[in-house]
């Protein structure tokens, strides 16, 4: 069996494999270079040393081409990326080539921003000149989930290349076999300067622990639980670096009185759904107004009812395996406890039998917003009912959360929508819609759903530092220069 080696300074590194399973079957799909700190410590050294030492923060025209070669390079792969994906992941083959091409926008967005990364200068009074340069930050530490490797891993190094920081990439133990495999066109691009990336994986966590606390890291890129994020912060603090942290959700889609049920609880039901509900943004809470409970108990029921659970290679599934079965007997177990304490059960899911980490979906309405099921974040085929009586419920009910991701309003009233959108603490509000992401718009949360931003051009700041250059050259014909 081949092993998916690290890529450490320009070369494959090779320790002791572990193994990669398929999700939906159990089946050993491959193996990896099993890691940890002093594979994080080697990669560390050498994006350090290509970032104090190479040309690549100072070429942006080289770091456009080869982004968008790369870019390039993915495009008539994308079939087989995807099957790799839904056989290491679980998530339905139509998602896996739908994140693909997402990936492959992503890069070429921050290729074509590669070369548009201006300052400003300001005169603030005669003969003086303020420039102010938008420069890399340095080394960039990206550790990429398993939920969606390939947009979480653009996104990341996509602002980092284009800013002209080099990098380390941990990817998830889960997924190692795809991250490799679409990073393979730019790890071995020849003009590509040894030690720009910089890719390790571990089944542990002392690589990553390394990456938070080294002073040789400047900014760390991860999107994960908000309670490894709480952990990053802590370990990140005694030096100081930048962090840029997508973290946990309970999104909230708020149903009006004036939207048509029949239509909306199919859509509810894919975004709640989504990657087998294991995404940040997926639609966990309903809200709907009071008028129209009943009607929405009913369709969403039927609309989860229908959606076949299934290995994610058969077209026919629209909800795969969980990541694994450690993490679909957890989700079972939450779930289990969830639905003792409900106002009423609607639909109860199950594990189904065989090998595979498949669970069917959980639909419970329930009235009291502090219960444990309405505030935790359960990564999994979950979702709740509740409904209001006015707006302003709506967005209380919503708000009562320490997280703030993601939202959607469903309504038929566009100034209804705006201003509930205005109203809902969320980096990302929806109208008529939920999970729509791509590369031009920012996404980021509010409260404990993180620090920054991703996508879009302001993804460029966690990746950049400002620098103020004052210089006093005089005007000619007023005297001599200041200085």
């Amino acid at each position: 069996m081949n092993v998916t080696p690290h890529w450490i300074d320009g070369a494959a590194v090779y320790t002791a494999p572990a193994d990669s399973l398929d999700p939906a079957t159990g089946a050993i799909m491959g193996a990896f270079a099993n890691g940890g700190a002093p594979e994080a410590k080697a990669a560390i050294a050498a994006a350090r040393g290509a970032f104090d030492t190479s040309d690549w923060p100072m070429a942006p025209r080289l770091r456009q081409r080869i982004m968008l070669d790369w870019a390039a390079a993915l495009a008539p792969r994308v079939d087989s990326l995807a099957e790799l994906l839904t056989r290491e992941n679980g998530k339905v083959i139509a998602q896996a080539r739908g994140e693909v091409l997402g990936a492959i926008s992503e890069i070429e967005y921050y290729a074509g921003l590669a070369r548009h990364i201006p300052g400003h200068v300001l005169e603030p009074e005669p003969g003086v000149l303020s420039t102010v340069l938008r420069e890399p930050i340095g080394v960039a530490a990206i550790i990429v989930p398993w939920n969606a490797p390939a947009v979480l891993l653009a996104r990341g190094i996509g602002p980092a290349l284009a800013a002209g920081c080099t990098t380390v990439i941990k990817p998830a133990a889960q997924t190692v076999l795809f991250n490799a495999a679409f990073l393979d066109p730019l790890l071995h691009d020849p003009r590509l300067p040894a030690g720009v990336v910089n890719v390790f994986a571990e089944t542990g966590h002392d690589g990553a622990r390394l990456l938070a606390s080294s002073p040789d890291i400047d900014m760390i890129c991860f999107t994960g639980s908000t309670a490894v994020g709480k952990d990053i912060m802590r370990s990140a603090a005694d030096t100081m670096k930048k962090l840029s942290l997508e973290l946990g959700g309970k999104s909230c889609a708020i149903v009006l009185a004036d939207a048509d049920i029949d239509a909306v609880a199919p859509k509810l039901a894919a975004a709640a759904t989504i990657i087998t509900g294991q995404q940040c943004t997926a639609a966990r809470r309903v809200l709907v107004h009071r008028s129209k409970l009943d009607a929405m108990k009913r369709a969403l029921t039927r609309a989860l009812q229908a959606l076949t659970v299934g290995n994610g290679l058969d077209a026919a599934s629209r909800i795969g395996p969980l990541i694994d079965p450690t993490s679909r007997d957890r989700v079972a177990a939450m779930i289990d406890r969830a639905c003792n304490e409900a106002d009423d059960v609607l639909l109860r899911g199950r594990s189904l039998e065989g090998a595979g980490a498949f669970l069917t979906p959980t639909l419970v309405h329930h009235q009291d917003t502090s219960a444990f099921f309405m505030q935790e974040e359960i990564f999994g085929p979950f979702v709740t009912i509740e409904s209001f009586e006015t707006e302003a419920e709506a967005v209380a009910r919503a708000n009562d959360t320490i997280f703030g991701l993601s939202a959607s309003v469903w309504t038929n009233d566009g100034a209804a929508g705006l201003r509930m959108a205005r109203a809902l603490r969320n980096g990302t509000v929806w109208i008529n819609a939920h999970n729509t992401l791509f590369a031009e718009a920012e996404t980021g949360g509010y409260r404990q759903s993180g620090i920054g931003r991703l996508h879009g051009y302001d993804a460029l700041a966690d990746f950049t530092e400002l620098k103020h250059i004052y210089q006093a050259p005089g005007v000619v014909g007023r005297g001599e220069a200041r200085g």
